[in-house]
């Protein structure tokens, strides 16, 4: 299949993924058609299919480079033995890298319901990797009596939920700054397992 006059297949691909992350985030997964994808990035229907076998196959990229730059980022991380401050640093980390990346975000728990049964699979278990890594955080705390936690997995789960909340209705000129929300968050999220 020829390539549209113009087309460079390092510029066209991201602009296909960054569309599509957009126009997923808006109008939902279901509601947007690949004729529409290719409309906001300018090239014809047809010439998506160079770059991505199917819509399916494209919302799934889109939430697997998320899942893997997440746990890629939280990997690089410093990391401190004492469990309250790995808290601390997931608990900012998860934060900082969300807020950056809230279309992203909203994709990767909205539109799982789309997915077919072995994309799910897999997303859903670089979901478990990343949220394995905070419950292993929850574990150690309670092992040296740190934390005080009745079902680590809950904890995680709530914790998790809980620090997602604020892509909803955070905004940088907003009254806080995000150094403030941090420290908030930070606070609930202490006391949520204090020993």
């Amino acid at each position: 299949m020829a390539r549209t006059t113009g087309s460079h297949s390092d510029i066209t691909g991201p602009r296909i993924r960054a569309a599509a992350q957009d126009l997923f985030a808006r109008h939902g997964y279901a509601a947007v058609s690949m004729r529409r994808i290719a409309g906001a990035v300018g090239v014809q229907a047809g010439a998506l299919y160079n770059y991505t076998r199917d819509k399916q196959s494209l919302l799934f990229d889109l939430m697997q480079a998320h899942m893997e730059d997440l746990l890629a980022a939280l990997d690089a991380e410093p990391r401190q033995a004492d469990p309250l401050e790995r808290l601390r640093a997931f608990t900012r980390f998860h934060i900082r890298f969300h807020l950056e990346r809230q279309d992203a975000v909203f994709i990767a728990y909205m539109e799982l319901r789309n997915l077919d049964p072995g994309n799910f699979e897999t997303i859903e278990a670089l979901r478990r990797s990343y949220e394995d890594r905070l419950e292993a955080i929850l574990r150690d705390g309670v092992g040296d009596g740190t934390f005080t936690v009745a079902d680590t997995k809950v904890a995680t789960l709530a914790l998790i939920g809980m620090l997602n909340g604020i892509n909803t209705w955070y905004r940088a000129e907003g009254r806080l700054t995000l150094e403030q929300v941090e420290q908030i968050y930070w606070d609930m999220v202490r006391r949520a397992v204090a020993g």
